[in-house]
């Protein structure tokens, strides 16, 4: 029960924030365009649909967990992992904004198709990547990038690697980073890196951290082509 919680807590956590930074931002849209401003044009409906898909998104991610508590069958779909990495950015938009950070795209040409639950998946990219986020804050703004890399393999396995240039993590860290409730945080759960591998694991793929020469931290989501999928 109190790891279900926190694992609500956590998956609602990042929908409900994007809620609140575009509701801050249309209320101060709005005041500016009463006094007449015309430098906002556009933004504000912009906002306010933003504000509109992530509330669908808090209720996809509610009726997921209530389908994993009850152990029902998941929504699988072939998706186009390259489309799933721009709808996870167009998510993270607004955080990205708010903490100046670049991201640097590398898309594979000609990637199979992957069998999978998307609202799933993109959970766990969006995770991975607040993760990158926050490792940056400690970065000039100018340093702060993050690279997302889709490629595949000579099995036909689908990679998606998210890289940053932050601090890095210590041997000791990497041994138990993916153990649930160890979190390095002050207000961290401790859940979104094992929620991560239990969702990826059940798409009968990977998630694992790879070292980066020249510092920093690479995580890679590795998942079956569509022959190698399956419940």
């Amino acid at each position: 029960m109190g790891e279900m919680a926190a694992g609500i807590a956590h998956e609602l956590n990042q929908p409900l924030a994007a809620i609140a930074n575009y509701a801050s931002a249309a209320g101060r849209l709005a005041a500016l365009q009463a006094r007449g401003s015309t430098d906002t044009d556009g933004e504000l409906p912009l906002a306010l649909t933003q504000i509109g898909e992530q509330a669908l998104r808090a209720g996809e991610i509610i009726r997921t967990l209530r389908a994993l508590a009850q152990n029902r069958q998941t929504q699988r779909e072939f998706v186009d992992v390259n489309e799933l990495v721009e709808e996870v950015l167009r998510f993270a938009r607004s955080d990205l904004r708010l903490n100046e950070v670049q991201i640097i795209t590398e898309f594979g040409v000609g990637l199979p198709l992957a069998l999978l639950d998307r609202i799933q998946i993109q959970q766990v990219l969006l995770n991975l990547l607040r993760n990158a986020i926050e490792a940056l804050a400690v970065k000039p703004r100018e340093r702060r990038v993050v690279q997302i890399r889709t490629s595949c393999d000579d099995t036909q396995r689908l990679l998606i690697e998210v890289t940053d240039d932050g601090p890095g993590a210590s041997e000791d860290l990497v041994t138990r980073m993916f153990d649930p409730f160890f979190t390095t945080k002050e207000t961290g759960t401790g859940l979104g890196l094992a929620i991560s591998r239990t969702i990826v694991r059940a798409h009968r793929g990977e998630i694992y951290h790879r070292a980066v020469s020249t510092g920093g931290a690479s995580f890679v989501v590795e998942l079956p082509g569509p022959s190698g999928s399956g419940e």
